[in-house]
């Protein structure tokens, strides 16, 4: 998935690793004292919105999937800090950022198209309605008459 010439995420989409910017910063995650001192979390960017890899379908939806992440400007903003690494984190962020325009880059699925149910199958659905009703009514206390 990762190389150092870039970002392969489908037989069609190559990112070029110019297009990454890395920024390392300090972590809150796992590490000890090593967190206050080491700066092990990766701060990965991708302006979207320029991208000449994506297709504009992609580039729409990978924006619209990314919801928070992405910034008015169309820069996806990925923080990785999971790892006690930086190596870790870097291709942990990576690896998220590869997940989300692969998953931007599938075919949106086909609308449901509505379906009415039979004439046959209404009515033998309130016949079995009814047959379970008086089932019910039936049950209970036996009266003296």
């Amino acid at each position: 998935m990762t190389a150092r010439d870039g970002l392969s995420i489908a037989p069609n989409i190559e990112i070029a690793e110019s297009e990454l910017e890395e920024q390392f910063i300090r972590s809150s995650g796992p590490g000890g004292q090593n967190v206050n001192k080491v700066a092990t979390a990766v701060q990965l960017r991708f302006d979207a919105a320029n991208s000449p890899a994506l297709s504009e379908r992609v580039r729409e939806r990978t924006i619209k999937l990314a919801g928070q992440r992405a910034t008015k400007d169309g820069v996806i903003v990925i923080e990785a800090g999971r790892f006690r690494t930086q190596e870790q984190n870097r291709d942990d962020a990576r690896a998220r950022l590869a997940e989300l325009i692969a998953k931007a880059a599938e075919p949106p699925p086909k609308p449901r198209r509505k379906t009415k149910p039979t004439k046959g199958s209404v009515e033998r659905r309130l016949k079995a309605k009814s047959g379970r009703s008086t089932i019910k009514k039936n049950r209970g206390k036996v009266g003296f008459d």
